[in-house]
């Protein structure tokens, strides 16, 4: 692809650089060990993702955000945990789930030198679901440097409201087309492209785990890649 035009890289953060089915996993099993209890938890790492997102997906549409990812974290945990019968797990158990584990989430192997990478060619930005704190420290744990952080937290509105990437592009003094959007999610890339943004599509097929994420028929994308290397070199061209 052409660096024609592209003057800056949006990267989605929770589960295009962080492995957040893992560390919730882990957890989640930390606490179970705990307390003498065995439950699937890498199935119950999924459900509270999934409940995790759908609380701050489109978060502001209707009036300012009220929370933000880590109190959602730890809200949809509280409710999970009351609907599998696991009220045994205590206050203690829920900030090392909720708060500790996110903002120690690990990197997926290829993001820090891919990172590195792309970082030498144009201005890379987190553009992100995720708190400020949370990106920040999972940053710091893993060696990670970003040009800036735009989390949603502070632009007043969540993706995948339009305004969302309207609010990045003009934080960043540039046009939706000037940015291309970088995300594992297809519902992120599309919602970019509707406001303008250029695609990235990078495939994490381990993203939930033993769950395969599902993925568009190829080719609906600007680029499409496996991993954050392979995108340096894409860009290259």
């Amino acid at each position: 692809m052409s660096l024609d035009g592209i003057r800056a890289l949006t990267v989605d953060t929770g589960g295009t650089v962080l492995d957040w089915h893992g560390g919730f996993r882990d957890a989640l099993a930390r606490a179970g060990q705990r307390h003498g209890i065995d439950r699937d938890w890498a199935t119950l790492a999924n459900a509270l993702r999934r409940r995790s997102l759908e609380a701050m997906l489109n978060l502001g549409q209707n009036g300012p955000p009220e929370y933000n990812f880590d109190q959602a974290h730890r809200f949809c945990l509280d409710a999970l945990l009351a609907d599998e019968g696991l009220d045994t797990f205590d206050e203690a158990d829920r900030h090392a789930i909720a708060w500790e584990a996110p903002h120690g989430f690990a990197a997926w192997p290829d993001v820090k030198d891919g990172l590195a990478a792309l970082r030498s060619r144009l201005p890379v930005v987190s553009f992100t679901l995720l708190s400020y704190r949370l990106v920040i420290d999972s940053g710091r744990q893993n060696g990670l440097t970003w040009d800036a952080i735009l989390s949603c937290e502070g632009l007043g509105v969540y993706k995948l409201l339009p305004e969302a990437y309207r609010r990045a592009a003009g934080m960043l003094q540039l046009a939706p087309e000037q940015c291309l959007m970088v995300a594992c999610h297809p519902f992120d890339l599309d919602a970019a492209r509707d406001v303008g943004f250029r695609t990235a599509l990078v495939r994490r097929p381990l993203e939930w785990g033993p769950e395969p994420p599902e993925m568009p028929p190829p080719g609906g994308y600007d680029i499409e890649v496996d991993d954050f290397i392979a995108l340096a070199q894409a860009l290259e061209g």
